[in-house]
């Protein structure tokens, strides 16, 4: 497979051998339960400690304040399930915040809860580039609003958020504020204190750790009511038998990556704005998705007229390059981008989404071999479909 080209880190990313490597003693020699007592759990405990420990580290928090689940989608779910049973307990409220071009493990939740749960639901709408306006946010906020959720980047268009502003909103209102960030790991800092959140989602596989494993950190002080019950573990937030061995990993591959995150964020900018620029330039009736200059460094997303994303996607595998649409959880619904909707893009233009998205082990040589593969490909499925 080394002669493929991968351009859809947005989905997942391959593990990195140093979180491998982080990995590996923990599923054999150092096996055992961390409740236990015996030298087994306790060397297992040790490892969990210090795991949580350098993801504090990352984060700027405290240990205890992360929560450490199976996926960036269960701490979203966890997050506005949590925060918003717990709150409305206590008697705070009853009424969610979110935005219109969220990842459905957010938008979902939301809904489910006003569905089941009789809660009330603001989603707000976002301009043509995808983000929010703290404006309206402000506006929408209630004496009874329990929680905003805004995402921190967007998967499908690599949209950045202004947390900044949409967080100091929240906190001259007093409403915690989470962030779905699985998109931003190795992209942006994640210190929770410069990012204005309460609570943060990540998912591992989305920054060269394992699938299986990610965390929500939550403030200390913000109320969160367990949705998985059954044992004591995380703080009785998260009743389960620690993954070690991927908690390991989610903790290597999070240090490495912010380790390498200014560096990385430059270099595959670079790259991204060479891609970018080639397309526009290459392929006529393109345009790009997205804020122009406030997104993830190694993102680009376009619709490209004239042609269904499906058959790009398989021309462009069979010439050994592997992309997308946009969301890896919806890539076999028949409907149109939920965000793409929002940001106002036609329908018949959505059909042609096209999505990019850059890592490390990616060169120029990569961007070149697409800007040449990728041109007559388009010409070619518009001829097919009568649409020179």
């Amino acid at each position: 497979m080394s002669d493929l080209i991968y351009l859809d880190h947005s989905a997942t990313t391959p593990v990195r051998a140093e979180v491998l490597a982080a990995m590996l003693p923990y599923f054999s020699q150092h096996y055992g339960n961390p409740s236990s007592l015996h030298r087994l759990g306790r060397e297992s405990a040790k490892a969990l400690r210090a795991a949580r420990e350098q993801m504090a580290g990352v984060l700027g928090c405290l240990p205890g304040e992360i929560v450490v689940t199976s996926s960036g989608t269960e701490a979203d779910n966890l997050a506005l399930r949590g925060v918003a049973l717990a709150r409305r307990q206590r008697g705070q409220g009853q009424h969610l915040i979110v935005s219109a071009v969220e990842h459905k493990g957010i938008l979902d939740t939301a809904h489910h809860l006003r569905t089941y749960y009789g809660f009330d639901l603001t989603v707000l709408p976002v301009d043509a580039t995808g983000r929010v306006s703290p404006a309206e946010l402000a506006a929408a906020i209630r004496p009874d609003t329990v929680l905003v959720s805004i995402m921190a980047a967007n998967n499908e268009v690599g949209t950045l958020q202004p947390l900044a502003e949409l967080s100091a909103v929240c906190r001259e209102r007093g409403v915690p504020l989470h962030s779905d960030a699985v998109q931003a790991a190795g992209a942006l800092s994640l210190r929770v204190d410069e990012l204005g959140v309460d609570l943060l989602s990540l998912g591992a596989h989305k920054f060269y750790g394992p699938k299986g494993i990610g965390l929500l950190y939550v403030r200390r002080g913000v109320p969160l009511l367990p949705q998985i019950t059954g044992g004591s573990q995380e703080g009785k937030r998260r009743a389960s038998t620690e993954n070690v061995p991927y908690i390991v990993g989610l903790a290597a591959a999070l240090a490495l990556v912010q380790t390498e995150q200014t560096a990385e964020a430059t270099r595959l900018t670079a790259l991204r704005e060479r891609l970018i620029e080639g397309v526009l330039a290459a392929i006529p009736d393109v345009y790009l998705t997205g804020h122009r200059s406030q997104r993830l460094a190694h993102h680009a997303s376009f619709v490209v007229r004239g042609v269904e994303a499906e058959g790009m996607l398989i021309g462009l595998d069979m010439a050994g390059i592997c992309a997308s649409s946009g969301s890896a959880c919806t890539s076999g619904a028949q409907e149109p981008s939920h965000v793409l909707t929002a940001m106002g893009v036609p329908r018949i233009d959505a059909a042609g989404h096209l999505r990019l998205s850059l890592g490390h082990s990616n060169r120029e040589a990569d961007v070149a071999r697409l800007l040449e593969v990728l041109p007559p490909l388009v010409a070619r499925l518009r001829r097919m479909m009568g649409n020179e």
